[in-house]
């Protein structure tokens, strides 16, 4: 996709969310020249899948934007997520929780992390059932490196935005109900959920930050 569209693509986004809701470029199978170009157009937050791209793209393009883990992170791969990243989204185990909490002590860094939550309750899907998530978080509290700024959700597979809406308002209910509980180092201040086919209802339904790939540029060819 031409540099034009990608920022024609994002100046049509801009004046479809509103301006309190954070737009998070989604990366994935998009390479270095496309991302610079979104950054070029605005962007301030890109997101990657996978650390091994997320290398990559890093090393290109440095700190012009911020970078976020919105895929699955394999335990193997936190030593080299925590050097890239300056949030990961996709916490769902206390035992990840730790790896990250130990890898930042070993470079002297604090991390900010969303906890993902299984809206969906979908077995195939990566995230803790909505009833763990207090309990996961309040374990992940002690941990010194690690600051929660909130909760991410993908949501059910389906075509119709509108299936989405009652993942979404649960999330959304979650998220509003811990930050009431004021725990330590827990913000909750970012509601990551929405992407492509779903941010408008994401955001009719709270969304803080929504994830944008193919709106952004054009359809992947591991979709």
């Amino acid at each position: 996709m031409s540099a034009e569209t990608i920022a024609e693509n994002i100046a049509r986004l801009r004046r479809q969310i509103p301006p309190e809701v954070e737009l998070l470029a989604a990366a994935k199978g998009h390479g270095p020249d496309a991302i610079m170009e979104a950054i070029k157009a605005g962007v301030a937050l890109v997101g990657e899948n996978y650390v091994q791209e997320a290398q990559r793209a890093h090393k290109a393009i440095g700190r012009l934007a911020s970078w976020h883990l919105i895929g699955h992170l394999q335990k193997n791969k936190v030593r080299k997520a925590v050097a890239i990243f300056d949030m990961i989204e996709t916490v769902d185990s206390l035992a990840l929780a730790e790896r990250i909490h130990d890898e930042c002590g070993r470079i002297g860094r604090e991390m900010p992390v969303l906890v993902e939550v299984n809206s969906a309750q979908e077995e195939q899907k990566s995230g803790v059932s909505p009833r763990e998530v207090e309990r996961l978080i309040r374990a992940i509290v002690p941990l010194s490196r690690l600051r929660v700024d909130g909760l991410m959700t993908m949501g059910p597979f389906s075509e119709d935005p509108e299936a989405l809406r009652p993942a979404f308002a649960e999330t959304r209910r979650l998220f509003d109900r811990l930050g009431r509980l004021r725990l330590p180092r827990v913000r909750m201040r970012t509601l990551s959920m929405g992407m492509s086919g779903s941010y408008r209802v994401a955001i009719e339904e709270g969304a803080t930050l929504v994830r944008i790939g193919t709106a952004i540029f054009g359809e992947r060819n591991d979709d």
